[in-house]
């Protein structure tokens, strides 16, 4: 019997705030990032303290794509704010007090992907190193399937 855990995501390279132009066009923007999300356009990363989309890209030009196919089969508008992102680590740790005290300790770096998963966004290598050595507990991971 064979199973298959699917195709794993990598971390992204490039990161921008996502910032609706036109309220009135929520639902539609919001469906269209679901939709150009599971095509595997990008990766969105929803922020924990305050619930700002986050997109990860590889290149600077999916960014551009995303905008187009977001007005022309959406009808929603949307521009970026830059974020300085250095990497976007999934997050797992076996013990619930060290994952509670990391969580605590490491809010305003935390987010969910699509799936829910937790993913520690990291300003630096400096910082990943700063959070990996101060959390031996938590494992950090760089793709999405572990």
């Amino acid at each position: 019997m064979l199973h298959f855990k699917g195709i794993p995501s990598f971390s992204p390279e490039q990161f921008r705030f996502v910032n609706n132009t036109d309220p009135m066009k929520t639902k539609q923007l919001n469906k269209g990032l679901d939709q150009l999300m599971d095509e595997g356009v990008a990766q969105l990363f929803t922020k924990e303290d305050n619930g700002r989309k986050i997109i990860g890209t590889v290149g600077a030009l999916q960014f551009d794509v995303i905008q187009y196919r977001l007005k022309h089969e959406y009808g929603a508008s949307c521009d970026y704010e830059p974020v300085n992102l250095h990497k976007a680590c999934w997050v797992s740790c076996n013990d619930p007090a060290a994952l509670k005290e990391f969580i605590s300790r490491r809010k305003k770096d935390l987010a969910r992907d699509t799936d829910g998963k937790l993913v520690y966004l990291a300003e630096s290598a400096w910082t990943l190193k700063m959070a990996q050595e101060n959390h031996p507990d938590v494992s950090f991971h760089f793709t999405s399937e572990f």
